[in-house]
């Protein structure tokens, strides 16, 4: 029997709850991993250098305005962020093209050594833990992160 103040929990509900503790722990033992793989490579770039950097390697230079926008993170934050990528050597700028009052940002090479040296490391970390997954099913877990990650991305426009 139902409670008349409760809703009768559907077997998509069930799922939906699933999905939320499976990205919660997904999120924690992501960083939990980072943190304790002993690889040095893993952490010559903290997380938002390492998005950053992916970023303007796949897409171009582009201005910090357009980077914000894309990661769905405030300008002043992304500033923060450039700066320190800058004073590290990562990241070089030059003025906009567009706009010559403003500036863009691009990967210097050893922004991208150092961002390939964690590519690689985290590669082969999630080759040696999905080792035993037949080819299709990491092939769909790819595919289905995509999609989440779309859906993610698409809501935070929205906003």
């Amino acid at each position: 029997m139902t409670d008349d103040h409760e809703p009768a929990t559907t077997p998509d509900d069930v799922t939906l709850g699933r999905i939320e503790t499976e990205v919660a722990m997904l999120m924690r033992l992501g960083e939990a991993t980072r943190r304790a793989t002993g690889s040095a490579e893993h952490r010559v770039l903290d997380r938002a250098a390492y998005v950053i950097l992916r970023h303007l390697d796949a897409t171009g230079p582009q201005n910090v305005s357009a980077l914000a926008a894309r990661l769905n993170l405030d300008g002043s934050t992304v500033t923060r962020q450039v700066s320190a990528l800058q004073r590290d050597g990562l990241i070089a700028r030059a003025p906009d093209p567009a706009d010559g009052r403003g500036t863009v940002i691009s990967p210097t090479p050893a922004g991208l050594q150092r961002m390939a040296a964690v590519q690689a490391a985290r590669a082969r970390l999630y080759g040696e833990m999905l080792a035993d997954w037949a080819p299709a099913d990491r092939a769909t877990l790819a595919e289905m992160l995509r999609r989440l990650n779309e859906a993610l991305e698409s809501r935070a426009r929205r906003r």
